[in-house]
């Protein structure tokens, strides 16, 4: 079965200085390289992953997580996940990062914690 792509949307946020990437599809090693370079390139105070459309994250994809949240964190920028589901929860607590991201039901939501 052929690996699904990875859609990667930028939307500006409802301030200046946040950025919205609305993800599309699974964040995995097949697909995982796009996403990195988005983020490396992201310069914003605040971004915000749009996690509604993203059946699953391998542990590639968790580490590409990881390290944003690190880069982020470095830098004294933030970093919010809205529309996580229950599947890629269980990964990140299986793998003990869970509590290094801050989760949001909705985009208003992270925007308004931002």
């Amino acid at each position: 079965m052929p690996e699904q792509p990875l859609h990667i949307e930028e939307l500006p946020g409802s301030r200046e200085g946040i950025l919205i990437l609305r993800l599309s599809g699974p964040l995995s090693l097949v697909n995982l390289f796009g996403f990195q370079s988005k983020l490396r390139a992201d310069n914003s105070r605040a971004l915000i992953l749009d996690f509604t459309d993203v059946p699953l994250a391998d542990s590639a994809g968790i580490g590409a997580l990881v390290g944003a949240y690190v880069t982020r964190q470095k830098d004294g920028r933030s970093l919010g996940l809205v529309g996580v589901n229950q599947r890629i929860h269980q990964a990140l607590e299986i793998t003990r990062v869970e509590s290094f991201f801050r989760f949001f039901e909705t985009v208003a939501e992270a925007e308004q914690a931002a």
